[in-house]
């Protein structure tokens, strides 16, 4: 079996697709910071029979990201599927004249070098199986900057940057990246950016491996 690593567990998005990717028969990761969330995520996705564990780790401490991914891929088995998606923080989203050089340390280390750090721990399984999937999932100013969150305007355009550049060179390996674009607020009630849709979206995005930017929605004028 292999494994379908999440990067930003949380209750909503990362624990429905951990179900959702869990159901297809893959074997579960979920990293988090919270080791505490963590165990009550790994229980909810053990009790529909799917295989998970959870493993501490931090987006902007590389080595514990590359930790925690290889001792998944030990315990759990080889990664076919990483999704990265952590939130990033409030103070990341200072407006573009407050920002300075130091404020984008952090949204730079969780939206580049995090993914980064990722990739390079997860892309020698991917090669071995001859397969793989890396999903990154954004808001819109990562397609469209927003002058009151300059931190991670600038860190995301950074890592679309990277994912597009990962999805052209890695399609010879038949390793697929791929970007989904959520414009708006994540909510149980809406009918293209709730957690279960977006899950499915992303599947799909997996399984048809078609294109590299996606967007749950149409973003508005």
């Amino acid at each position: 079996m292999t494994t379908f690593a999440l990067v930003g567990a949380g209750p909503g998005l990362g624990l429905a697709a951990a179900r959702r990717f869990g159901a297809a028969g893959h074997q579960v990761a979920l990293l988090a910071r919270n080791a505490e969330r963590l165990d009550g995520l790994v229980a909810d996705i053990t009790t529909t029979g799917v295989r998970a564990r959870g493993y501490t780790a931090d987006v902007l401490d590389p080595t514990s990201l590359t930790t925690a991914l290889r001792t998944a891929a030990g315990e759990l088995g080889p990664v076919e599927i990483l999704q990265y998606s952590p939130v990033p923080r409030t103070d990341f989203m200072k407006p573009v004249l407050d920002t300075d050089a130091t404020d984008l340390d952090d949204p730079l280390g969780f939206s580049v070098k995090g993914p980064v750090t990722c990739v390079q721990a997860v892309l020698p399984g991917m090669r071995a199986l001859g397969r793989g999937t890396l999903l990154f999932v954004n808001g819109g100013s990562a397609v469209r900057p927003h002058p009151q969150r300059a931190g991670t305007s600038i860190a995301f355009a950074a890592e679309s940057a990277y994912a597009a550049m990962l999805h052209t060179a890695l399609a010879p390996e038949n390793i697929h990246a791929a970007q989904l674009i959520v414009p708006g607020a994540i909510r149980p009630d809406a009918e293209h950016s709730s957690p279960a849709a977006l899950a499915e979206r992303l599947y799909a995005l997996h399984a048809e491996r078609d294109g590299f930017r996606h967007y749950a929605e149409p973003m508005a004028d």
